[in-house]
């Protein structure tokens, strides 16, 4: 789609002048989507338009209609947590884009940045644990909402196969233990699920965290969106050891402040289907379709991966489990 396309789409919405011609810049960061800031004589905006083929070493293609999925979470998510939620302000599923508000920055830093660069504090982490388990538990038992997202055509390409069945090929051994955990995650449905609740998609701001790119958006296992961010916790303490005991006083404060809102099941139940898909996720960050890029030198691959193997194989039922398996094999 060229930028004159972009700013068609944009005048058809309303959101630029006839006579107006915005400057679009391209912004970096993301795999699955294009993105652009537009600069507008109103304020600048962002659009996203999501890819078909993604930009990773392996093939990896996942239907487009993710974009919708995107901007009806947005609009799902604005109405339990709106502080939490970028603002959506056009949506063309025609063009296959949708427009939102900019964040500046300056305002709101990325989390992984934050985290990288040891800004790490326990009230950011208990702020994304207490939106997550606020939209989650708005959205439980919601057969209205199962029905917008019932996306497993999505998801299934998008996180099952990638993170977990590949990494079952590439780890013959645990390939039944992993298909088990595959399995278990498509076949529970629960809540409204973002799918890509990392550190790369939550901004910090000044009213708490806003989470972005919810492409893969679905009806299903909330334990999934609770691993994929507490898995990037556990990754840092290998990235950044010097700041181990800062990601893990953050990984206590997320997962407390998420179970805070965790009525419409059983904790022990959500809590263990947790525990099981952690080491599944962090396997998959090191040998998946999807690696880590910040995990790059070969003996911190082998410290995650043996740490992963090993609570795969012990299946502790809790996350203190999974952190002490971690933290024994990971920093012997």
């Amino acid at each position: 789609m060229s930028d004159a396309d972009i700013v068609a789409a944009l005048r058809r919405r309303g959101l630029a002048g006839p006579d107006e011609t915005p400057v679009l810049t391209p912004l970096t960061g993301g795999v699955s989507s294009d993105i652009w800031k537009v600069e507008r004589a109103a304020g600048p905006i962002c659009v996203k338009r999501a890819l078909a083929q993604l930009r990773t070493a392996r093939e990896w293609k996942a239907p487009v209609e993710r974009n919708a999925c995107e901007a009806e979470w947005m609009r799902v998510a604005a109405a339990i947590v709106p502080a939490n939620v970028p603002r959506l302000l056009a949506e063309s599923r025609e063009d296959g884009l949708f427009a939102m508000e900019y964040l500046d920055p300056d305002d709101h830093p990325v989390w992984k940045s934050e985290l990288r660069d040891g800004r790490i504090r326990s009230e950011d982490a208990a702020a994304v644990g207490d939106a997550l388990g606020r939209i989650h538990a708005g959205t439980a038992g919601d057969t209205d909402i199962a029905a917008r997202f019932a996306n497993d055509h999505i998801f299934h390409p998008i996180r099952i196969a990638p993170y977990l069945l590949d990494t079952a090929e590439a780890h013959p051994d645990l390939g039944d233990r992993l298909r088990a955990i595959a399995k278990n995650t498509a076949e529970t449905k629960r809540t409204l699920v973002h799918g890509d609740v990392s550190p790369k998609n939550i901004l910090i701001g000044p009213k708490g965290p806003v989470f972005l790119d919810a492409e893969c958006a679905w009806y299903g296992d909330p334990a999934f969106d609770l691993a994929f961010c507490l898995n990037h916790l556990l990754l840092k303490c290998v990235w950044r050891p010097q700041w181990r005991d800062r990601y893990l006083d953050a990984f206590a404060a997320l997962s407390h402040a998420y179970f805070a809102h965790a009525s419409w099941e059983d904790r022990l139940l959500l809590e263990r289907r947790t525990a099981a898909l952690l080491p599944g996720l962090l396997l998959a960050r090191i040998d998946g379709t999807s690696p880590v890029e910040y995990i790059t030198d070969d003996g911190d691959k082998a410290r995650v991966r043996r740490a992963a193997r090993a609570a795969l194989l012990r299946m502790p039922e809790t996350l203190a489990g999974v952190c002490r398996v971690y933290l024994e094999e990971a920093f012997e």
